[in-house]
């Protein structure tokens, strides 16, 4: 490394950690044509007056849906939006979707794609939407509170609807929900085209990088990100930590006391005085430990993006990141639409639809929605 900085920086050792393969079941590997074939999706997208302001994340399944109903197969979509205060039963009578949470915006949205009209329709013991003679969409799988709690004859009925069950939702593979493990258990199970590159890029990462490889860890979920800091000093190189995190040096200086064999370098950014972003002289402390990264990973904004004043701290730091000639991999669903809003997202090597999920991936964590559909 080259260059000197200035800041908070931590010097610890790291002992590189391999992560357990999937031996996934892909989507190419069985036959689909006149199958009803239920659909993991990813339909947790950012909605404003009924608009969807970012379809990132619906983009990235689209092309296993193409594939299914190239080879004549029949589709349930299911997912999820945000996280619905009420909830009920399958069997509840009160059942009324809360339009905040409603998938209205994305049937619509899809309806577009296909240029088809929808209609609501019962699908089995689901609230839904009929799209065509071969697409069908499942309101929000939230408004049910057996899926969140895996409940097994919940799950069952989800996997009663279909007869092969596909998961392209990543971003939900590190959740044992019904709809993202349980159906699993039910009829065959297999990994849709986003989740095969999800995973294909993300273990090059971890097994085999080319080093130095970097780590920017920032976002406001504290209870996850804070952590995954620990497990992913186990391979990295350097670690930047920014955003709501970055404000715990007690727990990150026991960190860097742990003993092992190697070195690493952990950089925290200090915050501008209101504590909305970081300062751009941290950023700029950042992309001197990076500049010589070959793989650089980043995963949450440092800042309150949703306001342009505390913006600065994120832009630079993406602005920056781009001038290194590293291999780039980026993942969070703020970070992408702020990149995408500023026209940067696309010249990012790889964009994972991934928050937590990538995180724990990297981390080397099993995934249950991805063990569902490994090869027995």
């Amino acid at each position: 490394m080259t260059g000197e900085y200035t800041g908070k920086c931590i010097v610890r050792n790291f002992q590189t950690k391999r992560n357990m393969l999937y031996n996934l079941k892909s989507i190419r590997d069985t036959e689909v044509i006149n199958q009803m074939v239920l659909l993991r999706a990813d339909l947790d997208v950012p909605v404003k007056d009924n608009q969807i302001e970012d379809d990132s994340r619906l983009n990235a399944w689209y092309p296993t849906l193409q594939y299914l109903l190239e080879n004549n197969a029949k589709v349930i979509i299911v997912g999820h939006l945000g996280r619905p205060k009420e909830q009920f039963t399958l069997q509840s009578q009160e059942f009324k979707a809360d339009p905040k949470f409603s998938l209205n915006p994305v049937v619509n949205w899809l309806a577009g794609k296909l240029n088809v009209q929808p209609t609501e329709e019962k699908i089995g013991d689901f609230n839904g939407w009929k799209l065509s003679d071969n697409v069908f969409m499942l309101e929000n799988i939230r408004f049910y509170e057996e899926e969140e709690k895996n409940d097994p004859q919940f799950a069952q009925k989800l996997a009663s609807l279909a007869q092969i069950f596909v998961n392209d939702a990543f971003a939900t593979a590190h959740r044992a929900h019904a709809s993202t493990e349980g159906v699993a258990h039910f009829i065959p199970s297999f990994a849709g085209l986003r989740v095969l590159q999800e995973v294909e890029v993300l273990s090059k990462v971890l097994e085999n990088p080319e080093r130095p490889l970097g780590i920017i860890i920032g976002g406001a979920k504290l209870e996850t990100k804070l952590p995954l800091v620990e497990k992913m000093h186990n391979f990295a190189d350097y670690v930047c930590v920014g955003g709501t995190i970055m404000g715990n040096e007690e727990m990150l200086l026991k960190v860097a006391n742990q003993k092992s064999e190697h070195k690493s370098i952990l950089v925290m950014a200090d915050a501008v005085e209101s504590k909305m972003d970081a300062t751009l002289v941290s950023i700029e402390n950042f992309l001197q430990v990076l500049q010589d990264a070959k793989t650089i990973v980043w995963n949450g904004p440092m800042g309150q993006i949703e306001v342009e004043e505390w913006q600065k701290g994120t832009l630079a730091l993406a602005e920056g990141i781009l001038k290194i000639p590293a291999y780039t991999v980026i993942g969070g669903g703020d970070t992408l639409g702020f990149l995408k809003q500023k026209n940067l997202l696309s010249r990012f090597s790889f964009a994972s639809v991934g928050g937590g999920a990538m995180l724990e991936f990297l981390a080397g964590e099993r995934l249950p929605g991805l063990v569902a559909l490994e090869q027995k």
